[in-house]
């Protein structure tokens, strides 16, 4: 009877021990779990012409694909519209500023007040592929996006391509078919209703 005590206890520390060491693989599992649930989200770019769905590509360029993630979620794009136009080429949008009709003549220069490293990578700007566009410096993207309406492979590592459109290709070619003006504006507003971030298989 005197061995008794020690063994409980012992037994008790060992149970203590075995329930702690479980605690961090709950916590691995619960991380890796969101991580697999943010990797099954897509985006829906509901616009004034229909909806295109887009992919992500967070293997290639993760910091750009939470970045965009981000603001849609913050209802940043909701109210934008496609400010650049060019049929073959790209549609091109994410300017705070196209959100006022009356500031078309400074539309092409808002961000959302800061800028985000360059992550250049090895994927193809094909038709459907969505990168960010900058300026001259490569670190200078911040919101502003655009859709690739055919094949440019000229802008491979030379801009962030970070998703794909998988749903929606005849929006896409609406709003890069419909006419323009000089600066390649569209006549007509290509709308951005709103940009969400939803589970892909909830995707219309």
């Amino acid at each position: 009877m005197k061995n008794f005590v020690p063994v409980c206890a012992g037994v008790l520390l060992l149970g203590a021990l075995i329930v702690n060491a479980d605690e961090p693989k709950k916590e691995a599992a619960g991380k890796d779990a969101k991580s697999a649930a943010a990797a099954n989200e897509v985006a829906e770019i509901k616009t004034t012409e229909g909806t295109m769905v887009v992919e992500f590509w967070p293997d290639v360029a993760p910091k750009t694909v939470e970045n965009f993630k981000t603001l849609a979620r913050k209802g940043f794009y909701d109210g934008q519209c496609f400010h650049r136009v060019i049929k073959g080429f790209m549609i091109q949008g994410g300017d705070p500023n196209t959100k006022d009709p009356g500031k078309e003549a400074i539309w092409g220069q808002g961000g959302p007040g800061y800028t985000i490293k360059a992550e250049f990578n090895d994927r193809h700007h094909d038709r459907g592929v969505i990168s960010m566009a900058r300026t001259q410096d490569p670190d200078s993207a911040g919101s502003q996006f655009f859709i690739c309406h055919g094949d440019a492979h000229f802008l491979d590592h030379q801009y962030t391509a970070f998703g794909k459109v998988i749903k929606g290709y005849d929006v896409l070619d609406k709003i890069a078919t419909t006419s323009t003006h000089r600066p390649d504006r569209p006549d007509k507003r290509m709308g951005i209703e709103s940009i969400k971030i939803v589970p892909a298989d909830s995707a219309k």
